[in-house]
């Protein structure tokens, strides 16, 4: 009788250190490495997402493959050590490699003018993007949807791939709107 209480205790305290391990796993590590919820601040990608949208963050496919042109991203301008309270959520526009320049409402990449709509209006500063810049290996150039209001690359240059912490792939709130975030 003995013996099996024992176990039945073993049992029992192996059931509750899997729970333990489990629970910190979901607090720690997936927000961390895997998928986190983010809200947004601002106007800066209006009419795509509006203030006070609570967005999945999906980071783990950027660690094997990198990002594309008119994918929504998290990141941090000056870097997550610099400052880990500073994200911002903006669209890819330019990749790495690539030049970039805004003449008028144009965006010109690689002297070719982009295709693109997802600005609500045209935009009227060009920033630094007036002149020529040309992204390096790691670097992508983005544009908030609301170009009037938004800080982008702009003014704060180019975001090195280390500072992206993922892709927008879902918008969990408000309930209305809820659905994944397409490039599409």
């Amino acid at each position: 009788m003995e013996n099996k209480e024992e176990f039945s205790m073993k049992k029992l305290l192996i059931e509750i250190i899997l729970y333990l391990v489990l629970i910190l796993v979901c607090i720690f590590i997936i927000p961390k490495y895997v998928i986190q919820r983010t809200k947004v601040v601002g106007s800066s990608m209006e009419n795509t997402m509006f203030e006070g949208d609570n967005l999945l963050v999906e980071k783990v496919s950027y660690r094997f493959s990198n990002p594309d042109r008119f994918d929504i991203i998290v990141f941090y301008p000056y870097g997550k050590e610099k400052d880990p309270d500073d994200y911002y959520v903006k669209r890819i526009i330019g990749l790495p490699g690539e030049s970039v320049q805004i003449i008028g409402e144009d965006i010109y990449i690689n002297g070719e003018v982009l295709d693109e709509n997802y600005g609500k209006d045209p935009i009227t500063d060009p920033g630094i993007a007036r002149d020529v810049i040309t992204l390096g290996d790691d670097e992508y150039f983005v544009l908030g949807d609301n170009r009037e209001v938004s800080e982008d690359s702009r003014i704060f240059g180019a975001v090195e791939k280390k500072n992206i912490s993922g892709q927008v792939v879902l918008r969990i709130y408000p309930f209305d709107r809820f659905g994944p975030m397409t490039n599409k």
